[in-house]
């Protein structure tokens, strides 16, 4: 059964699937790309999915170098917590059976790009603030707790709030 075009079936299966064995509801997302030394874009990666692959184009804008020609790593950044919240809040009320009627979201925050430039120590934002529009029938009583919800189990917030053990290698060729 499909509700807000989320397949219920399919990630109660997932869920069921999860609760026999934790390990199977673990994955590994993985994204190699490389750096153009030429015209063009700066930043390019084929992303390969369940059923396809596409590649993104990454530009950092003309005040840090780049051309400002396509997405810089920030707005993915934001679009990937944007899309992400989204998704776990659709989730969470299809799971619930509330129906959805429409559902937008905005994400920003004010960069402070001194810290990358070297000129101090502040951090790289103050903050980033997500607005959800939803409209549905439900009590607003209702979406707000589908909202905290979310809050609570979307990835790419927990991501951002929490401590994430960052590795990093050089490999010089």
């Amino acid at each position: 059964m499909k509700q807000n075009n989320i397949d219920v079936d399919k990630l109660k299966a997932a869920i069921n699937e999860a609760r026999g064995d934790i390990e199977k509801a673990k994955r590994v997302n993985k994204i190699e790309g490389e750096w153009n030394l030429g015209e063009g874009p700066q930043f390019l990666s084929e992303i390969s999915f369940e059923k396809g692959k596409v590649v993104l184009k990454s530009d950092q804008p003309s005040f840090l170098g780049g051309g400002g020609t396509q997405p810089g790593p920030m707005h993915y950044c934001l679009y990937g917590l944007a899309s992400c919240y989204t998704a776990t809040f659709v989730t969470t009320a299809s799971m619930e059976g509330i129906k959805l009627k429409k559902v937008k979201v905005t994400a920003e925050g004010k960069m402070d790009f001194s810290r990358v430039f070297g000129l101090s120590n502040n951090p790289i934002t103050e903050g980033i603030k997500i607005n959800l529009f939803v409209e549905s029938d439900a009590p607003e009583k209702e979406i707000k707790r589908i909202e905290a919800v979310a809050y609570e189990r979307c990835p790419a917030v927990y991501c951002l709030t929490n401590a994430i053990k960052l590795d990093t290698s050089l490999t010089v060729l």
